[in-house]
């Protein structure tokens, strides 16, 4: 029906006799019953009660009515539609539209009818005639409406709409994420896996509109599609199609199309019925007819079609109705957006027909949703150059051709005209705008006047199809007619930003109104200028439409009512064509008229126009506005209408291009510095984006962005930055278009550096490829996505070899097979410099894995090439291996399945170098092979080159398939080993696999594991040069479930040649009978070295037997059991050494449960052991009868060196019956028992003479002391007995002191950690009475207890007693001094830090009464300082007569006592006071002592006559003390010596002391260090220096005039022996002086000159000063250090050291010996045989004078100390220094400190032979745990030693705890420096605990 139809206008008989023939159908299917009430109808004249057959009446009935009244033929008519079913809609609509109204028609038929009628029928059925009615005529309002849409929509239509021609692709609607980059897990990665990046409705098929659209009916069906793409257009031309009952929409149906733009005005809440009736189409009539309509829809929703039109416009958001829907009624007043919601959920007529249309990002709120999703596709070349064709006017005039196809040409060759042109909308404008460029502004015929009139009349419709805009006519010249030639490419815009100024050029060309043709401008300077001059000439309309287009932007609104604009620019806007007209209702449902720009871009460009040149927006509002788009559409996105290309356009108009353009367009607003605004605008936007640039959290399609936005500001820094902060481009899930790889490449190529693209699920069009290959620095290309197969990859290989600096491809996850393969291969060829190919997870199958093998000879570059999960077999694997023959530079062929296959290469490699190449592997894992794939294999691998390693793990192969292998095995070129895990499991494979040991001549080592994992490996001897008999060879069969049967099989297989030298056979089970087995079989095995039998169920009784074999079999000489023989066993072998008797065999057993008839069965069989014996009975539990039956076979043991059993002694009767052997077995020579620690017996070879014992950590007392020394009385004479931490406490230690006598001990008893007090320690003091052999006693009983007692060794005869740290009482030193007259030896007391007070110290020193030998005491508290020191000092005089010599050196008072006879002979001299005392030398040492507290001293000093030596250095004397030692001098009559050093340099001699000294003639030695000395003191020293015999000077100050003026006196004086001058400053003359002080001064002894300064040249006084040393014969011990003498010094010097023949020491420290001139100073020290002390540090002395050394310090016997610290000794030097330390017997201080070598192991070992040694320095040498172990050995040996040095060295946790186990025999070593060396601090912590003498500290 093409027009609406009255039903009073048409003929109710001519309608019944057009559809009577359809009618008769209908009617013939009806029932009897509804036939015979029609029939009724007619009168009874009419005969129809004749008719028989059914079909008569209903024919006859018809003839009648179509030739009745018009009346009676309407009710017949109503009469059907009630009473008749299965009518068609269309029929039925048809015969109600003309039969009219039952209420009115019925009036005129007759009564009976109507009255029969209304009887039979139900009142439902009567109502329906009206429902239908009204129903039929508001479908046939809205077809109208739709036709009248049409036709204004389709005014200017360049190309008509065809579904067929309208493309659409199927989208998936079943997965969504939050994220699109979320990529789900990994498959299974046998084959091809599923595609990794599917984005969010990925797009599944291809097919037209018309077919998307079928089956839609009473579904929800979605259309996306961009803004522009014609979705509005589309949906109207529905409209129409159904309004001519055309189209895949039911003409039955009811099409409501709402858009969202009008929906978005209803603000109020209304139900769908007053949308529909109110908003959409109000229906004519009364409210009747809008309650028939309403009730009509309820009762058949299924009958109607809603389109719901740009839901992207929409401001609300849909809700989701997932967990219940409800109906909702139709009638209730809801939201719009509930509305739609209910529509689209079901809960508003269910059934119905729903068609929405959005944008591809706004699809997700109608996720779960729509039942069918899809997306209109972009056009493409052909659609865009046949709308360009048709709006030129292709079949036109020839000028509109030529036009045409220029403009197609301009198209064509910009890629942003091209890329827009992809939508109809813009499509319309860029044809809009090539015919501005085309035209260049001249007139085009017609303008303002015709028909057509202005070209800005006709709207430009954003709608598929487009719309022609502009006119119809031909472009020409107005001069000759011609056709215009089209512009330059330079005139062409370069970026979507210009596009767009130009496009809005082109729409303000179109302005006619303003001053006419006259007005235009000139286009000679087209384009910028004419741009320019228009935007100034329209400048305030543009800024008005930009003001409205921002706020716009801001309030998200895209349609503005008049009111919003100016009048002038809406007449303007809709006269350029700027603004489109649209029509709307109101709230009230009133049209209203509204206008929108062309094109949502146009509102975002004019918008960003706007944010470039009104300084009413701030830069804050800017940077708010600036964010870069994600192409990743998610559900938390902010809604909004816009296509989100502001900042596109923001960093367009930032270049300077648009500076001018701008700048002309801010003027509008006034104001003046516009151009310096604009330019700080466009470099805040700059700086926006450099920001971005830096940015490294940008995701792919943010990155994306950014590019385009670098690409549209055009500025090449920034294209820098973008690549300098990302070396790879990772996109991921995103359609990519060739103007988005434009962009990337405008990035790329000005970044100038490589750079790697990633291609992740992107869809792209095979066109893209041909822009890619503009990017010039790619150096990495990766696509991964189903998408990209043969196609994409025949096309990418076109354009590879254009990537010069490619290195890397990666091709994987996508649809590649064999041909795609094969095209890739061909293109790689043309790739030289590639390194890495990626094709894996494609379908390339065995095919097309050959196509890549066979380029790899020709990619010399290549490093690897992954080819997993290809869908290949094992064929693909040997075509790889096959190219490792021609292909020399394969590195690695790794296979595991199929999964994953990779070769690797070795690139720039020499071919002719062999030697250097590494040789190749080969791995291939988890394949199935069969025995001819084996043998196919095999082959291959005997052709290849030498391998390094193969593996064939994971075969899970039968024997025969293994058999195939190892038959070939012997032809492979294999250098390290075969590995084939996991693919044998069988006894009988095993034995295949050992005979390889005979049969394969270059393999090493065979290792089986058959339990899981299963494990083989097969080592080859590689390139060693060895002989084959040579070559040790290793067979492991552990955990293989060996039995002893199994045995026979394996030696069969091993046979007599296989040289085998360590066999494992752990964790079988072979038992006794097994290792019975084995055992019978070793003298076939000569070669054998160790064999492993660990865990295989071995008893006691097997351990039996290998006893015997180690006494039998010459060769084998360590036999390690643990727990009996059932955990481990193994033996160990020495074959070259069979027939030495002196070699040590070992039989150990350790963690064993050890009976009685067990140890005696095994010592009987090591009896008959003839080589040297060690026995192990480690961590097992002996009982006492088995301990007794121990002791009873060793004196039998005739060759056992040494029983260990450590961890085995748990109690002391375990501990006193080995110690019994004492008295048992005379070769014994050492016991050393710990409890449940270590514990040995060594055994000598003879009677020993003595005998260490050691019995520590037991609990010692009551019956077991006594039976402990009844067996030590009955024993052979000891060393060293050693029973520390043995809880002795002061009662044990008692019964041991009092038994001491009968003791026979030679060094030592330690009695340390016993638990002692202050009792038990007068106890052990006692001893000194007690004990004629007692030397020394030492007691602490501080934090670390201490208590040892030191017998007489050499013969001397003092006794000395040293109590430390032990809180002494007084009744304490009272009972100490008791010992001191009852001791006539003792010699020497020594208390420190044991709390003493002032008055217990006195009362001791008044007891003291020591004997004419004399006595040393010395008492260290740290309370003796400064007064009180002073004070205790004279105390101490006062109460004792006997002091010889008292002094304090900082808290330490030192006294010497001596019974004399001296005094009393003075003492009768009338000048000597009656109470003088005998005291000869008194000092105060650096004890801080001030002047004013020397006063105390004064009234003792009087009564010191004897006083010969007074020392008062150190401390701050001062004025006053300087006073009081003027004032004292005189009162000494035979004071020879005194003292007064100067800790600071400030203190200044005074008069009074110098002429206090001048008086005091008896003094002949002084020291006056560190002063300063003035002029006058200079004068005075020079009247008494002559007299003195020593002089020290050191650190003195003076100036010139005084040190030439002492330096002269020093010439006179003669009698000099001693002088040091340290560290004092002379110059030339003052040099001088002294060289000739030197030669007048021939009886010097000791001379110290270090370190002192000369003014003149350094070498010469040197020189001089050596040489005028040559008359000093006697000199004994002479300092050099600091003076560089070098060379030349050292040459003088060997000169001069044959004449001194008496010297005892020598320092040269720091004097640049080199390793010569040390070479020749050790020759010349041959003659000094007295020397003692020999310090050479910080020289260059190296391996020469080391050796040299090893010639002279044997001859130098008195030698004690020697110094060579920080020189360059190495290791061969160190050897050297060795061999002359062992003959140096009488060494106690060695210092090797940072001497150059950490191989010291040999100097340590050297210390042995030093008896005397205390002193050891080897710090700063990086020495590690071998020196420190060797140390640990010397340890015992050095039984004087105190110190050790290892502070910064590499010494680990082993070396320390080796130290700390030898300090335990070292009672005498006090300190082992252990800072900085390899432990970390718990360690060390733990250490030092353990015990004290290990320092960590710095200090």
């Amino acid at each position: 029906m093409d027009e609406e139809v009255d039903p009073q206008d048409e003929n109710v008989n001519s309608v019944l006799a057009q559809e009577s023939s359809e009618l008769f159908g209908i009617l013939s299917s009806q029932s009897p019953t509804v036939i015979m009430k029609l029939c009724q109808m007619m009168p009874s004249e009419a005969g129809w009660q004749n008719q028989l057959p059914p079909a008569s009446p209903v024919k006859a009935m018809l003839d009648y009515f179509m030739a009745a009244r018009a009346e009676d033929c309407r009710n017949f008519l109503q009469s059907v539609c009630i009473l008749c079913e299965n009518i068609p809609m269309h029929l039925e609509s048809r015969l109600m539209s003309v039969a009219g109204y039952a209420s009115s028609e019925c009036e005129n038929s007759s009564p009976s009818v109507n009255d029969q009628i209304s009887s039979s029928l139900p009142e439902q059925q009567l109502m329906k005639r009206p429902r239908i009615d009204y129903w039929g005529q508001y479908i046939t309002a809205v077809r109208s409406l739709l036709r009248r849409r049409w036709e204004r929509l389709t005014e200017r239509l360049v190309k008509d709409v065809q579904l067929e021609n309208v493309w659409v692709n199927l989208r998936t609607t079943n997965r969504i994420r939050e994220r699109p980059d979320q990529t789900p897990g990994s498959a299974d990665r046998g084959s091809t896996t599923p595609d990794p990046y599917g984005d969010y409705g990925c797009l599944e098929s291809r097919l037209t509109l018309e077919t998307f659209l079928q089956g839609c009916a009473g579904k929800v069906t979605v259309l996306v599609g961009q803004a522009g793409s014609g979705k509005t257009m589309l949906m109207s031309w529905l409209g129409q199609q159904w309004a001519n009952e055309l189209g895949c929409i039911p003409s039955s149906y009811l099409f409501v199309l709402l858009e969202f733009r009008q929906l978005n005005l209803l603000s109020h809440p209304l139900s769908l019925a007053e949308l529909l009736l109110q908003h959409y189409l109000p229906p004519n009539g009364c409210s009747d007819a809008k309650k028939a309509i309403v009730d009509y829809l309820l009762s058949n929703p299924e009958q109607s079609c809603w389109v719901l039109d740009g839901y992207d416009e929409f401001h609300g958001k849909l809700n989701r109705q997932e967990m219940q829907r409800e109906p909702l009624d139709l009638e209730n007043p809801l939201p719009v957006a509930d509305l739609i919601s209910g529509l689209l959920n079901r809960q508003l007529l269910k059934g119905c027909t729903v068609l929405v249309t959005c944008r591809v990002r706004d699809a997700v709120d109608l996720d779960g949703i729509s039942d069918k999703v899809g997306q209109l596709l972009e056009w493409g070349l052909h659609e865009i150059k046949e709308y360009v064709d048709k709006f030129f006017g292709v079949k036109g005039h020839s000028g509109d051709r030529a036009l045409g196809v220029q403009a197609a040409n301009l198209l064509l060759s910009n890629r942003h005209l091209l890329a827009m042109s992809s939508l109809p909308a813009l499509c319309n404008i860029c044809c809009i705008c090539l015919e501005h460029l085309l035209l260049k502004g001249t007139q085009v015929p017609g303008e303002g006047s015709g028909e057509e009139g202005s070209r800005g009349e006709r709207h430009a419709h954003s709608e598929q199809g487009g719309t022609r805009e502009g006119s119809e006519d031909v472009s020409m010249d107005g001069t000759n007619g011609n056709t215009q030639l089209p512009p330059t490419l330079a005139q062409i815009p370069a970026t979507l930003t210009q596009v767009y100024l130009t496009v809005l050029s082109a729409f303000l060309s179109r302005d006619s109104n303003p001053g006419g043709r006259g007005d235009r401008p000139k286009a000679e300077s087209f384009p910028q200028s004419t741009m320019h001059s228009q935007i100034t000439q329209y400048r305030s309309k543009l800024c008005e439409l930009s003001r409205l287009a921002w706020r716009g932007l801001e309030e998200s609104k895209i349609l503005f009512e008049e009111e919003d604009i100016p009048q002038d620019v809406l007449e303007f806007s809709v006269r350029t064509g700027l603004f489109s007209q649209v029509e709307l209702r109101g709230q009230d449902g009133m049209l209203v008229n509204a206008y929108c720009f062309i094109h949502l871009t146009v509102q975002e460009f004019l918008a960003a126009l706007r944010l470039m040149t009104s300084d009413e927006v701030s830069d804050a509002q800017l940077k708010k506005r600036f964010s870069l788009k994600t192409r990743w559409t998610t559900k938390s996105d902010q809604k909004t209408v816009f296509t989100d290309s502001l900042y596109l356009y923001v960093c367009g108009l930032a270049s300077p291009q648009c500076t001018t353009a701008l700048v002309q367009l801010a003027r509008a607003s006034g104001g003046t510095g516009v151009q310096s605004w604009v330019q700080k605008r466009q470099a805040v936007v700059l700086k926006m984006l450099n920001t971005l640039c830096q940015s490294n959290t940008l995701t792919g399609p943010k990155i994306l962005e950014l590019c385009h936005c670098v690409q549209e500001s055009q500025d090449l820094h920034l294209a820098k930055q973008v690549v300098g902060a990302r070396p790879t481009l990772e996109l991921r899930n995103i359609r990519l278009l060739p103007n988005d790889i434009e962009a990337l490449a405008f990035v790329v190529n000005a970044g100038a550096t490589g750079i790697g693209l990633d291609f992740g699920a992107c869809s792209m069009e095979l066109e893209c490829l041909d822009v890619l290959s503009r990017c010039q620095y790619i150096h990495c290309l990766s696509f991964r996505s189903r998408k990209y197969g043969d196609k994409f990859a025949e096309k990418l290989v076109s354009v590879l070899p254009q990537f010069t600096a490619l290195r890397k491809l990666e091709f994987c996850g996508a649809s590649l097979t064999a041909t795609g393969a094969a095209s890739l291969a061909s293109g790689l060829r043309e790739c030289p410099d590639i390194t890495e190919i990626n094709l894996s997870d494609n379908n390339l199958k065995d095919q097309g894995i050959r196509h890549i093998a066979e380029i790899f000879i020709r990619l010399q570059k290549l490093v690897s090439v992954m080819l997993g999960r290809n869908n290949t077999s094992l064929k693909a694997v040997v075509y790889l291996i096959e190219q490792m023959s021609s292909c020399l530079n394969i590195q690695h062929v790794h296979a595991d399945g199929m999964k994953e296959v990779a070769v690797t290469f070795s690139p720039n490699t020499d071919m002719t170098n062999h030697k250097t190449k590494p040789e190749p592997t080969i791995s291939l894992l988890n394949q199935d092979w069969s025995k001819p794939e084996m043998r196919k294999l095999a082959q291959t691998l005997a052709r290849c080159p030498s391998l390094s390693i193969l593996d064939l793990s994971g075969g899970q192969w039968d024997e025969q398939t293994l058999k195939t292998l190892i038959q070939l095995v012997p032809e492979f070129s294999v250098t390290e080993k075969i590995i084939l895990n996991d693919s044998c499991s069988s006894v009988e494979s095993l034995v295949i696999l050992t005979s390889l040991l005979s049969h394969c001549p270059p393999m090493v080592e065979l290792h089986i594991r058959l339990q899981s994992p299963v494990q083989v490996s097969i080592v080859f001897a590689g390139r060693s040069e060895k002989p084959a008999d040579e070559v040790s060879k290793t067979l492991c069969l552990s955990c293989c479930n060996l039995l002893p049967a199994n045995l026979e099989r394996v030696w069969k297989s091993l046979g007599t040649s296989s040289g085998l030298t360590v066999l494992d056979l752990c964790s079988n089970s072979l038992g006794n009978r097994g290792l019975r087995k084995l055992l019978d079989v070793l003298p076939r095995l000569s070669n054998i070295q160790e064999i492993n039998a660990s865990n295989n169920g071995i008893s006691m009784e097997g351990v039996v037997m290998l006893a015997d074999s180690l006494s039998s079999h010459n060769s084998l000489t360590q036999i390690l059991i643990s727990d009996g023989g059932k955990d481990q066993v193994i033996l160990k072998f020495c074959p070259y050494k069979s027939d030495d008797k002196e070699q040590l065999k070992m039989f150990r057993i350790r963690n064993s449960s050890l009976l009685p008839a067990n140890v005696t069965a095994v010592c009987s069989r090591l009896v008959q052991c003839a080589s040297h014996l060690e026995l192990e009975f480690s961590h097992c539990s002996l009982t006492d009868r088995a301990l007794g039956n121990l002791l009873k076979v060793l004196p039998k043991m005739t060759s056992l060196q040494r029983l260990n059993v450590s961890h085995s002694i748990t109690s002391e009767t375990d501990a006193l019956i080995l110690v019994s052997c004492l008295n048992d077995n005379r070769r014994v020579t050492s016991v050393e028992l710990r409890s449940q620690s270590d514990s040995f017996i060594c055994f000598g070879g003879v009677k020993a003479e003595q005998v260490s014992c050691r019995l520590t950590h037991f609990c010692l007392n009551g019956d077991n002391l006594d039976r402990l020394l009844k067996i030590l009385q009955q024993g052979p004479q000891l060393s060293d007995l050693n029973l520390s931490s043995n809880q002795l406490e002061d009662e044990g230690l008692k019964c041991l002191v009092d038994s001491l006598p009968s003791l026979k001990i030679s060094s030592y008893v330690n009695l340390s950690n016993n638990r002692l007090t202050q009792q038990g320690l007068l106890d052990v003091a006692s001893t000194l009475v007690t004990c004629t052999d007692v030397s020394s006693v030492e007691v602490s009983l501080g934090e670390e207890e201490r208590c040892l007692i030191w017998f007489r060794q050499d013969g001397g005869c003092g006794k000395s007693l040293s109590v430390r740290e032990s809180s002494l009482q007084r009744d304490h030193l009272v009972r100490l001094a008791e010992i001191v007259p009852n001791c006539h030896s003792l010699t020497k007391l020594e208390f420190k830090n044991n709390l003493l007070e002032s008055e217990w110290i006195e009362d001791f020193v008044k007891l003291l009464n020591c004997s004419e030998r004399g006595c040393i005491v010395s008492i260290e508290e740290s309370w003796i300082r400064a007064e009180a020191a002073a004070c205790l000092l004279c105390r101490c005089l006062d109460l004792n007569s006997n002091i010889q010599t008292i002094s304090v050196h900082q808290t330490t008072l030192h006294l010497s006592l001596i019974r004399s006879a001296e005094l009393t002979s003075v003492s009768g001299d009338a000048a000597v006071p009656a109470q003088s005392l005998a005291v000869k030398e008194i000092g105060l040492r650096d004890c801080a002592v001030n002047g004013y507290q020397l006063a105390s001293m004064e009234s003792i000093i009087q009564r010191c006559p004897l006083l010969t030596h007074l020392d008062v250095s150190h401390n701050n004397l001062g004025l006053v003390g300087a006073e009081f030692l003027a004032s004292s001098l005189p009162l000494l009559p035979n004071l020879t010596s005194l003292s007064v050093e100067s800790k600071d340099r400030v203190n200044t001699l005074t008069e009074e002391f110098l002429q206090a000294f001048l008086q005091s003639a008896s003094i002949l030695h002084l020291n006056l260090s560190g002063h300063m000395i003035t002029s006058t003191a200079a004068e005075n020293m020079t009247r008494f220096l002559p007299r003195l015999r020593s002089l020290n000077l050191s650190h003195c100050v003076w100036l010139v005039a005084e040190g030439l003026q002492l330096m002269e006196t020093l010439r006179q004086c003669v009698s000099l022996e001693h002088l040091c001058l340290n560290c004092v400053q002379l110059n030339e003359e003052s040099s001088t002086c002294l060289a000739q002080a030197l030669r007048n001064t021939p009886f010097i002894r000791t001379l110290r000159l270090n370190k002192i300064v000369t003014a003149q040249s350094e070498a010469n006084s040197v020189l001089d000063l050596l040489a005028a040393m040559d008359g000093l014969t006697q000199i004994q011990e002479i300092e050099l250090d600091g003076w560089r003498m070098a060379d030349g010094g050292i040459e003088q010097l060997t000169r001069l050291l044959p004449l001194w023949k008496e010297l005892r020491k020598i320092s040269l420290s720091e004097n640049l010996v080199s390793d010569q001139s040390g070479e020749k100073l050790l020759e010349a020290l041959r003659s000094c045989s007295h020397l003692e002390e020999l310090h050479l540090s910080r020289n260059s002395l190296g391996d020469l004078t080391a050796a040299k050394m090893a010639l002279v310090l044997p001859s130098l016997t008195h030698l004690s100390v020697l110094d060579i610290s920080e020189n360059r000794i190495g290791f061969e030097g160190s050897v050297r220094l060795s061999e002359a330390i062992i003959h140096m017997k009488n060494l106690s201080k060695i210092h090797l400190t940072s001497v150059g070598t950490p191989q010291l192991c040999a100097v340590a070992a050297s210390l042995t032979h030093c008896p005397l040694i205390q002193d050891v320095g080897l710090g700063w040498n990086h020495c590690g745990d071998d020196v420190a172990l060797e140390l640990a050995k010397v340890l015992p040996f050095c039984h004087k030693l105190n110190r050790i040095d290892l502070e910064s060295n590499s010494v680990s946790v082993s070396g320390a705890e080796a130290l700390l186990k030898a300090l335990q025999s070292c009672p005498a070593l006090h300190l082992i420096r252990l800072w900085r060396n390899n432990m970390s601090q718990s360690d060390a912590h733990r250490l030092s605990q353990t015990d004290r003498r290990l320092n960590f500290s710095p200090t």
